[in-house]
């Protein structure tokens, strides 16, 4: 490790001082707002033929570089939706170039429609959403449940075949899930996946949505407001209202959000465990909540120039409550005989409190671009928990207990992180370093001593910094990078350090990715390294009571888990494609085992390492537009290799899964778009579970505009006959779990209104996410 640090120290030596002797051509590209233009097409044409020499696009700071051969030569600038502009190659630093708006090809998009939707650029596919049917699905969370292979709810955005995504709009990281809910479709410009996000990113993010929003007019305030109504359970409302306002060089942003929702999560539990008898669980469980939250956003952004900017950010949300009253019938059978009945009702008051500071720079100091951000972030939630059981014994014996237990934990974040990027042969350079403190401490108490308390503090310090370099070799587009991670965690027990549970780790994670052009095809082959680090509550050795025969509880022993993967994505014209194979180390599964020998119907539900998992998922997408009618339709291959104890010996769990989404849009005069999606998946196996009862779901949603666009309603039937939710078994040594959870259709209606909309000016990216999500 220490050869390594030298290296990275060596090379930015190295680096720093370079000057190079071909003439390297730069610039700078902003909007009619001065704002940064990402994703142009720059390319260098000799003179007087006009023939292709290099080409390369704008980052997302606007910023490009190419190596100009001959003074006999000017570069061509382009996107869509913009004039193109010609600059000659000298002087060699061309500085700020403006596009303007090309009213004539912006009609064009909008009427045709027909670009294609999904496609390889860079070491990105990209989902062209402005001047597509996509505009109108709704919601940011809506829209990216059409993409190819992505899967969003509740702001949690899954990559198939990679796992939870980071997600970016604008190049701000996306703190609160609700974003994407306030977030209109329409305002969305494209959407860009990253399955191989490369060394600038932690090495725990295994995929990176980006979200481009379409540029604004104007300045003053604006604000647009958001109401939902809907019905599953119970009555479901939320509204949230943002602002903006925008003088000159002057930026202020903020929103409020409330909601109010009543759900039920309800199942059936099976559990069988083989000891020299058969003891069976059956469980019928129906679980109420009502929840409440509350969220408040402001920040505030200065531009001093086109080089430099500034701002901050402020964050709050707050759960008042989350009400939880379950109601579980059980029955114990040994060997088919019945050994007793019981009735559990514990219920609970659950409150959260969360805030979170962001402050950051972006400048440009000579050729190098600077981004600056530093990141605070303290919750805290409370959880008491009063459990009623009645049990009746094989023998009509009658036994009630009230259970009581209090669960709390608090966390505590500071991060920094420094990313620079420079112009380098012909490419882009970029350096950086990130450091993160990170606290959590967990809490647990049963007044009965049923189970032990429990206090335990997790402290962790992270340090890492990367080097990456970007190049175009004709139309061949390369990208290579390695990150260096450092991790010192510190567990305790009741305030003692405890040797075994504390660890350190120094991983090195590299990444490429290759792209190129054949004919109307673009390809891409990529190869990265990754950790899935354990989240703290994974680590906690908190036994957790969650009814009489069910106990839950983390592992401090839990390594992390080391990816290796290669992917293949292609695009041509409507058709998408990718596959990726991954070889995972030390796979973190959730098992359940017998709490004790003396009582084996208590089940803990803790988690474990398996030495070793293959995994291949493949996705193929076809998106036409035939007329009226945008089908899309997605089929998506999953498979693993891994063997699992089970009852009746090591079981080869290597069946795969088939999941395909068929989407259809029309587009129907006056403004109006009838959406009807469905969505199936078959038997097999994933993990240590099964797939043995697959759901289906059937989803109709349809849209009106009024008053050009200013107002927009929603109206949207999910699940609408109750078949999505799939029958689930688990594998666990010598016990099997099964699980069968509800369906039940839920009904909405969005009403939307936009009021001189304009969109923040922040930028700050965020430091510290990966130690936030495992919070």
């Amino acid at each position: 490790m220490k050869l390594i640090k030298v290296f990275l120290l060596e090379l930015i030596g190295i680096i720093l001082p370079v000057s190079l002797s071909a003439q390297t051509v730069s610039g700078k590209l902003i909007d009619e707002n001065s704002q940064p233009l990402p994703y142009a097409n720059v390319v260098l044409l000799s003179l007087p033929d006009s023939a292709f020499v290099s080409g390369t696009i704008s980052g997302e700071d606007g910023s490009f570089t190419l190596e100009a051969t001959s003074e006999n030569q000017i570069v061509k600038i382009s996107s869509i939706g913009y004039k193109t502009v010609c600059k000659p190659v000298s002087p060699a630093n061309i500085g700020i170039v403006q596009l303007v708006s090309d009213a004539q090809q912006l009609g064009e998009v909008v009427v045709k429609a027909d670009l294609p939707k999904t496609r390889v650029k860079g070491n990105a596919m990209v989902t062209t959403v402005a001047g597509s049917v996509l505009e109108k699905a709704g919601t940011g969370n809506d829209l990216l449940n059409k993409i190819p292979g992505l899967s969003a709810e509740d702001g949690s955005v899954n990559v198939f075949g990679s796992g939870v995504a980071e997600i970016y709009i604008n190049g701000r990281k996306m703190r609160n899930s609700s974003e994407l809910d306030q977030l209109s479709s329409d305002d969305i410009k494209s959407v860009e996946v990253l399955r191989n996000p490369g060394a600038k990113y932690d090495a725990s993010v295994k995929a990176v949505v980006r979200i481009i929003t379409k540029k604004t007019q104007g300045e003053g305030f604006g604000f647009n407001n958001r109401t939902y109504v809907g019905y599953q359970y119970d009555l479901a409302l939320l509204d949230q209202f943002n602002f903006n306002y925008r003088k000159g060089r002057f930026d202020l942003g903020g929103m409020l959000f409330g909601r109010d929702n009543k759900f039920e999560e309800n199942k059936i539990l099976t559990q069988k465990t083989y000891l020299d008898k058969v003891w069976t669980q059956n469980s019928d469980m129906k679980s109420p909540f009502h929840t409440q939250d509350i969220a408040a956003m402001l920040s505030l952004n200065y531009q001093f120039n086109e080089n430099h900017v500034m701002g901050v950010r402020y964050d709050f949300s707050r759960n008042p409550q989350i009400k939880m009253c379950l109601d579980m019938n059980s029955s114990i059978h040994v060997d088919n005989l019945l050994e007793e009945e019981s009735k559990s009702n514990p219920h609970s008051i659950t409150t959260n409190n969360r805030h979170t500071v962001n402050a950051y720079y972006n400048g440009n100091l000579n050729d190098w671009n600077m981004d600056l951000n530093m990141d605070g972030m303290w919750s805290d939630s409370n959880n008491p928990i009063v459990a009623e059981e009645y049990v009746k014994q094989s023998d009509n014996t009658e036994v009630n207990n009230t259970i009581h237990t209090l669960g709390k934990n608090r966390n505590e974040l500071y991060a920094a992180k420094l990313v620079m990027e420079h112009p380098l042969w012909e490419g882009s350079f970029s350096i950086g370093s990130e450091y993160t403190y990170s606290s959590r401490t967990n809490q647990y108490a049963n007044d009965e001593n049923i189970i032990p308390d429990n206090d335990n503090k997790i402290r962790e310090n992270a340090v890492s910094a990367f080097a990456m370099y970007a190049r175009s070799f004709g139309q061949l587009q390369a990208q290579a990078g390695v990150r260096y991670e450092h991790l010192n965690s510190d567990y305790y027990e009741f305030g003692k350090r405890m040797d075994e549970q504390s660890r350190k780790y120094d991983n090195v994670f590299p990444s490429i990715s290759l792209s190129y052009p054949i004919g109307k095809t673009q390809l891409m082959i990529s190869y990265s390294g990754n950790i899935e680090r354990p989240s703290y509550y994974k680590l906690s050795s908190a036994v957790i009571y969650g009814n009489k025969y069910t106990y839950e509880s983390g592992n401090p022993l839990l390594r992390s888990s080391i990816l290796n993967t290669l992917s293949l994505n292609a695009s041509w014209e409507w058709l998408y494609f990718n596959m990726n194979y991954s070889r995972i180390k030390d796979m973190q599964i959730q098992v359940s085992q017998s709490y004790s020998d003396a009582d084996p119907s208590i089940s803990l539900f803790t988690h474990t390492n398996v030495p070793k998992v293959d995994k291949l998922n493949a996705t193929l997408s076809a998106s036409p537009t035939i007329g009226i009618w945008s089908p899309q339709f997605t089929a998506m291959y999953s498979q693993q290799w891994f063997v699992m104890d089970t009852p009746d010996g090591p079981r080869n769990l290597n069946n795969p899964i088939g999941f395909f989404q068929w989407n259809n849009t029309f587009s129907l005069p006056k403004d109006f778009q009838l959406n009807i999606d469905l969505e199936t998946s078959t038997r097999g196996e994933d993990s240590s579970y099964r797939i043995i009862e697959p759901g289906s779901s059937v989803n109709i949603s349809l849209y009106k505009g009024f008053l050009n666009g200013k107002l927009a309603v929603q109206l949207q039937a999910n699940d609408i006959f109750n078949t999505s939710s799939s029958d689930i078994l688990m594998y666990s040594g010598n016990r099997i779990t099964i699980l069968q959870p509800e369906s039940r259709r839920s009904f909405g209606m969005t009403v939307r209104y936009k009021f001189n909309t304009t969109k923040s000016k922040y930028k700050g990216t965020g430091a510290g996410d990966s130690q936030k999500n495992r919070m």
